[in-house]
C-alpha cells in the first residue's frame, strides 16, 4: 500500500473515530426496515457538486490545503474560486434515469447522493439558504427532485448524503475568515442556535418533499455531540420512520456503522462501552504529522490502531451479537471526478472488495464522482458494468447473504496444506415443504489454488460435515452439462476436488463461485 493510500485511510479513520462504533442495537438489527438493506449489499456512492468543475476533491482543498499533495490530488484551488464554482455550475447532461439504469446493470441495488457536503452547497432547493444551491445555479432546478421522481418510478432505494458541518453558513462559522481558520465550526458564538435551526429545516424539507427516504448518511466528522444528535435522530424517526441512518451523528443512535475506505479485519460486533471520542486539536496535530512526513509505517499503524477501537471485531459472533455495517470506498482515489485520475479499481478488484465485505456480513457503498456536466466517466461505467455482470450470473452469492458460521468469512486451504484467501457468504434460512430449514454456503474463490482441491475448515465443533453436495455458480444456459463436484469429509473440514478450470478465478481475476449445500 502507497504512503498516499495509507494516509487517506488514517484521515478516514481518525476523522470518524470520535463518532465511536455503535453499541450493538438487536431491535434495529431484525428491524424490518433494516432487511432490504442487509439483502441489497451494494450501493452506489455520489460525491458531485461545483468542485467539479475544476476537478478537485470535494471540500477539503479549502479546508485542509495542506492535505492536497499527500492525498495525491494534483489539483489545489483557491477558497474564493472555489466558492465562485457555483456560479457556473450548470449539468444540462444529468439524467436521473440513465444513472439507475446504470446502478441497476452495475448490480447496484440503493443509490446515496450528497445532498450537502461540508463546503455547503446544497443539490436541493435547501430552505437554510437563498444561494449556494443547484436551483440558484444556472441550471435552475431542483437536481434531488428530478433524482427523486426518477427513483420512485423505477422503486429504486435513494438516501442523502448531509454533513452537518457547512463551511458556507454564516450562523455556522464567521465566513469573514478562511475556512481553514475555522471550517470546524464555532458552537461557541451565539448564532450556534440559529444555525441547528437552519440545519432542522433542511432535514425537514429533505425528509418531507422527496418521498421515500431510504437513508440519511450524516458526515458529522468531530464532536458531534455539539449538534444535538438526540434532536435530529428524534426529527428522522418522527417524520420518516423508515429511513436508516448511519452512525456519524452521534455515538449511540443509528442502524449501521460505516468503515470508510477500508474493510474490518474480523466481523464487527457491538461496543460494550462508549468509545473515547478523538478531539479537532488532535485530529489537526495528525494533520501536521502529515504534512512534514509521517513514515508510511507510522501511518499504517495509527490506521490499524484506530479501525480496531472504532470498529471491534469477533472471528465468528453471536446473530444477537453482530453489528450491522456499510464500509464506503471510492472507485479511484477521490470522492470527486478527477479529469486525470490514474488508479481506478478494476473489475476484478471492486469484486473482490465486494466478496470481502459481504463475507463479513456488510454493505459496500461504492462513490462514483460525476462529471461537471452529470454524465457519470469513463472508465467507471465500463468497469462496474463487468463486476454487473458478474453479479447477473453470481449475485445469489452476494444478494441476501450473510457471513457463514459454519466455515468462517475468508477460510481456505489448498489440498496439500497451503492457506489460500477465499471468501465465505451463506444465504439467508429458507424452510423447505417438509420443516427443515435450507441454507446455502457460497465459497467464492479469489486466490489460485495449487494441487487437486480445497478445503474448509469447521469454525465450530458442531458443524455436520456428512451429506454436503457441491457445484458450480454462474453456469449459462450455454455452457455443457457438468457433474457434481467431488467433496468428502476429512478431519474437521470438507475437502472440495476441483477440476483445474474451476481452481481460483477466471482469467480476468473475477472470482469463481462454488455452492455447498447440505442434502
Amino acid at each position: 500500500m502507497t504512503r498516499r493510500q495509507l494516509v487517506q485511510l488514517a484521515l478516514s479513520a481518525l476523522a470518524a473515530a470520535g463518532l465511536g462504533p455503535l453499541r450493538a442495537r438487536p431491535a434495529a438489527a431484525a428491524s424490518a426496515h433494516l432487511a432490504w438493506w442487509s439483502a441489497a449489499r451494494y450501493g452506489l456512492f455520489v460525491h458531485w457538486g461545483p468542485y467539479s468543475l475544476a476537478g478537485v476533491e470535494a471540500s477539503w482543498p479549502i479546508m485542509e490545503p495542506g492535505l492536497v499533495a499527500p492525498l495525491g490530488t494534483r489539483h489545489a484551488i483557491a477558497e474564493a474560486d472555489y466558492v465562485a464554482l457555483a456560479e457556473r455550475f450548470d449539468p444540462r447532461g444529468f439524467d436521473p434515469e440513465g444513472w439507475i439504469a446504470f446502478a441497476r446493470a452495475a448490480g447496484m441495488r440503493y443509490l446515496v447522493i450528497t445532498a450537502k457536503h461540508h463546503d455547503g452547497y446544497c443539490l436541493f432547493d435547501a430552505p437554510s439558504r437563498q444561494r449556494y444551491k443547484i436551483t440558484s445555479s444556472p441550471y435552475g432546478r431542483d437536481l434531488l427532485a428530478e433524482l427523486a421522481e426518477a427513483c420512485e418510478r423505477a422503486g429504486f432505494p435513494l438516501g442523502f448524503y448531509y454533513s452537518p458541518p457547512d463551511l458556507h453558513h454564516p450562523d455556522y462559522r464567521d465566513t469573514t475568515k478562511p475556512a481553514r481558520e475555522n471550517w470546524s465550526g464555532e458552537p461557541g458564538r451565539p448564532q450556534w442556535s440559529a444555525y441547528l435551526d437552519a440545519m432542522e429545516a433542511d432535514l425537514r424539507h429533505l425528509l418531507t418533499a422527496y418521498g421515500e427516504v431510504a437513508v440519511l448518511w450524516f458526515d458529522g466528522l468531530f464532536e458531534t455531540d455539539r449538534y444535538q444528535p438526540e434532536r435530529f435522530h428524534r426529527l428522522v424517526r418522527e417524520l420518516s420512520p423508515n429511513t436508516l441512518v448511519n452512525d456519524r451523528l452521534g455515538a449511540d443512535w443509528g442502524h449501521f456503522v460505516t468503515p470508510e475506505q477500508a474493510i474490518p479485519d474480523g466481523i464487527p460486533v457491538g461496543r460494550r462501552g462508549p468509545a473515547p471520542e478523538i478531539t479537532l486539536e488532535q485530529f489537526r496535530a495528525f494533520v501536521r504529522a502529515i504534512e512534514q512526513g509521517i513514515s508510511a509505517e507510522q501511518l499504517a499503524t495509527m490506521l490499524q490502531a484506530s479501525q480496531r477501537s472504532r470498529f471491534p471485531t469477533a472471528e465468528m459472533p453471536l446473530g444477537i451479537d453482530f453489528q450491522p455495517w456499510e464500509a464506503c470506498m471510492t472507485l479511484g482515489r477521490t470522492w470527486a471526478w478527477d479529469p486525470e485520475e490514474p488508479e481506478y479499481k478494476s473489475p476484478a478488484a471492486v469484486a473482490r472488495v465486494l466478496v470481502e465485505v459481504a463475507s463479513r456480513g456488510g454493505n459496500l457503498l461504492l462513490n462514483v464522482g460525476p462529471k461537471p456536466d452529470g454524465t457519470l466517466p469513463e472508465p467507471c461505467t465500463s468497469r462496474l458494468l463487468t463486476v454487473g455482470e458478474w453479479l447477473q450470473r453470481h449475485g445469489e452469492a452476494i444478494y441476501d447473504t450473510t457471513y457463514c458460521s459454519d466455515f468462517g468469512p475468508l477460510a481456505g486451504i489448498a489440498a496439500q496444506g497451503a492457506r489460500t484467501t477465499q471468501g465465505v457468504t451463506r444465504s439467508r434460512p429458507v424452510t423447505r415443504e417438509d420443516g427443515s430449514v435450507r441454507h446455502v454456503t457460497y465459497v467464492h474463490l479469489l486466490d489460485a489454488i495449487e494441487g487437486s482441491g480445497l478445503r474448509l475448515l469447521a469454525a465450530r465443533a458442531r458443524v455436520e460435515l456428512d451429506g454436503w453436495e457441491a457445484r458450480r455458480v454462474g453456469r449459462s444456459a450455454d455452457d455443457e452439462p457438468e457433474a457434481g463436484l467431488g467433496i468428502r469429509r476429512s478431519d474437521g473440514h470438507l475437502e472440495i476436488a476441483l477440476p483445474p478450470d474451476l481452481a481460483g478465478p477466471d482469467a480476468d481475476g473475477m472470482p469463481r463461485v462454488l455452492a455447498v449445500e447440505r442434502g
